[in-house]
């Protein structure tokens, strides 16, 4: 199987519902070829340090944390590793944007060898009823243009589509990253379809 990326995916191609619903926007996770980057040396310069996921929390508890490179969520036995990841990084250097203080780095979990990324989405990933996400909008310049603090309701694809059309409303919105709430993580990102 070959390895999954964003790029060659139609960004309007909906992603499918856990119970037949459409997601109106289509979650990306972190692309292969920053995956690569990331593997060999993270957004903060630190060389990876690869774990198991162990049941115990030996040496973190991330049972179930987030995977960014396949957008699910961390199962006992699977070698992963935490890793400073930019988000809007390289999306500003391919569209000629500088974000300047925006280009901010955080923790984020990822399979610490290769990955063939999302098997079959379902909907939007990460989505748990009652959990808070804040809705982050970047404009064309890579600038900060807005944002929603968000609590996932039980349709949380339809929850997920009004807020991603909300944002996308706005002319000036070219993507929006999902970010956790507790700890500020980056989830995912959606683009302009």
């Amino acid at each position: 199987m070959s390895a999954y990326t964003p790029e060659s995916t139609a960004l309007s191609t909906p992603a499918t519902g856990a119970v037949g619903a459409t997601a109106a926007h289509t979650p990306l996770p972190i692309p292969s070829g920053v995956l690569a980057e990331l593997r060999a040396t993270d957004d903060s310069g630190r060389a990876l340090r690869p774990f198991t996921v162990r049941e115990d929390g030996v040496p973190l508890r991330c049972v179930g944390s987030p995977l960014r490179c396949c957008l699910r969520g961390a199962v006992a036995g699977e070698r992963i590793a935490l890793v400073s990841y930019a988000p809007l990084r390289r999306w500003a250097a391919a569209h000629g944007a500088e974000p300047g203080a925006y280009d901010e780095a955080g923790p984020v979990f990822i399979h610490a060898g290769a990955c063939p990324g999302p098997e079959d989405v379902a909907g939007y990933p990460f989505a748990r009823a009652g959990a808070l996400r804040t809705l982050r909008r970047y404009d064309a310049r890579g600038r900060i243009a807005g944002g929603r603090l968000f609590e996932i309701p039980e349709d949380a694809t339809a929850g997920f589509d009004r807020a991603l059309a909300d944002a996308f409303a706005e002319p000036e919105v070219a993507l929006v990253h999902v970010r956790a709430v507790e700890y500020g993580c980056f989830q995912f990102e959606v683009r302009r379809p």
